[in-house]
């Protein structure tokens, strides 16, 4: 059973900039196509950023040009590196893999 755990997370301002780490442990085989979504207070959950075993990536226009996934596959790990925040990225952030959810880590941005 493979598990994910989100890390990173934390308060910025306007225009600053965060890195979020997801980690997978367990039972992985081989590197899979894994993905950010994200849930805003009072909104559904929405996808972010997915990064493809072969390290394609394709982003929501939402964060297209401000938002970066990547992976070390030796670390089985997956990154996404916010910069120019905004305030309506405000939103627990989730990591997913092959149907499996982290738990999940908050980003804030504020002034």
């Amino acid at each position: 059973q493979v598990q994910l755990m989100e890390s990173g997370g934390g308060w910025a301002q306007p225009g600053g900039s965060l890195r979020l780490s997801c980690a997978a442990s367990g039972s992985i085989v081989s590197p899979n196509s894994m993905g950010w979504y994200r849930q805003a207070p009072g909104k559904q959950r929405e996808w972010v950023a997915t990064i493809n075993a072969d390290r394609s990536t394709i982003y929501a226009n939402s964060v297209k040009g401000r938002f970066t996934i990547s992976r070390d596959n030796a670390k089985n790990t997956v990154y996404l590196q916010m910069n120019s925040l905004k305030r309506e990225d405000t939103a627990v952030y989730y990591c997913m893999r092959a149907g499996i959810w982290g738990q999940g880590t908050l980003v804030t941005v504020s002034s």
